[in-house]
């Protein structure tokens, strides 16, 4: 008798509920595009598994380059992802539009606390449906070697004068000011958000802009162009040939004391110099610009979605739902040195507080590539083309502009 009831206690044990949203054993699968974060998702998802028993999520990466059309394929049928990392804002919409995803506006109560411009990253643009958790948001600030500006009697400039004095001081005494690309034309709307977002004037332009009151053409954009232009004396000489890696090397040799970017910059930075001392600054309003403050351009990297084909839906939805939460959100800023959109969580890095800080302060849309890109042509597609044109001297600011008004016009019908 005590044989048996060992036994039937044995079979019931292995047929008990695995933790929260549990049941039997159950593996899921989650897709994403960085090859590089393997380590870091296993000692994230570990904390997951130990609170639900039974339970095993596995990351598993594509390349970079393939994994939208790989994704696409995948979500079609039950063998793909269970959860998946999905791209940003109109990225996200072949998506959605394909029924590929769970709405999860009803499913994750979470997401009610997120700031609604974060959600946007993850909505459907026709239906207004959340279909994902965001997991990141990037930040876009001039970084800079502390020594090289200490050295050279720089403080972070508080004023476009005093930015503009600074880098004269540097030019003269044979560093490079800032570390720009040209060849790799995707950093160029980078670069122009930087330098030129108070001027055209970041968030107030950007309604206008979705409501049909404004366009690229418009003398606000176009001078945040020229605005961008201006510092072109201070990029590294042969500008035009410095590639994307070149400028990453010249900003951590020190032969460049800044490097205009977004904050995913800083840990390799850091890796290449470990004794690199960084800082980073937002650039103040030109002169004529739209705001008198100085604004912080960002935008959500991504977020986590479930897949409408999984046939564990409930336990993925369980696993988003812990993605909304703090524990999660402390987990991925710590272990890869991301600023967390989840409310609440607060990098413990010093720089990535300081760009989160001042993002909730003054935050700035990523214009061309966040809120444009629902279409064929990408306003993204189209401004990286026509910024090199333009920084190379083939074109005008206007010509610029124009070139992305046309291709916008293509497809964007004003929201009012």
């Amino acid at each position: 008798m005590l044989g048996a009831a060992a036994l039937l206690a044995f079979a019931l044990a292995a047929c008990a509920p695995g933790g929260e949203g549990g049941g039997e054993a159950v593996n899921l699968k989650v897709w994403g595009w960085r090859q590089e974060d393997v380590a870091a998702y296993k000692k994230i998802f570990q904390i997951y598994e130990k609170a639900h028993p039974g339970v095993t999520v596995e990351y598993l990466p594509y390349k970079n380059t393939e994994y939208d059309t790989i994704l696409k394929t995948g979500l079609t049928d039950s063998n793909g992802p269970d959860v998946a990392q999905l791209r940003s804002y109109g990225l996200l919409q072949p998506l959605v539009g394909a029924g590929s995803l769970v709405p999860l506006d009803d499913q994750v109560d979470k997401l009610g606390g997120f700031p609604k411009p974060v959600l946007d990253g993850a909505r459907g643009e026709k239906d207004g449906r959340v279909y994902g958790v965001p997991f990141a948001i990037q930040t876009l600030h001039v970084i800079y070697n502390k020594k090289i500006f200490a050295d050279n009697g720089i403080a972070a400039p508080t004023t476009w004068a005093d930015m503009i004095a600074g880098f004269d001081k540097l030019s003269k005494a044979g560093v490079t000011p800032l570390a720009n690309t040209v060849t790799d034309k995707w950093m160029l709307p980078i670069e122009q958000e930087i330098f030129g977002a108070a001027t055209y004037g970041g968030p107030d332009y950007l309604t206008r802009m979705l409501s049909g009151s404004a366009k690229f053409t418009d003398a606000p954009w176009v001078n945040s162009l020229e605005t961008w232009k201006s510092t072109q004396k201070y990029w590294p000489a042969q500008a035009s040939g410095v590639s994307y890696t070149d400028a990453q090397a010249l900003f951590t040799s020190g032969r460049a004391a800044a490097f205009p970017g977004g904050v995913w910059e800083l840990a390799g930075f850091a890796k290449a110099d470990p004794k690199l001392q960084l800082g980073i600054f937002n650039v103040p309003p030109a002169p004529g610009a739209a705001v008198d403050k100085t604004l912080v351009p960002g935008y959500v990297d991504g977020s986590f979605g479930v897949s409408a084909k999984s046939p564990h839906r409930d336990a993925a939805l369980d696993l988003v739902r812990w993605m909304a939460t703090p524990e999660f959100g402390k987990a991925l800023s710590t272990e890869l040195g991301q600023i967390s959109p989840v409310p609440g969580v607060e990098p413990q890095d010093e720089l990535l507080a300081q760009a989160l800080k001042a993002y909730q302060a003054n935050p700035s849309p990523y214009v061309t590539y966040a809120y444009f890109s629902g279409g064929t042509p990408t306003a993204w597609d189209l401004a990286s083309e026509a910024f090199s044109n333009y920084v190379l001297g083939r074109s005008s600011a206007a010509d610029a502009a124009a070139h992305i008004q046309r291709g916008v016009d293509q497809w964007f019908r004003p929201k009012n």
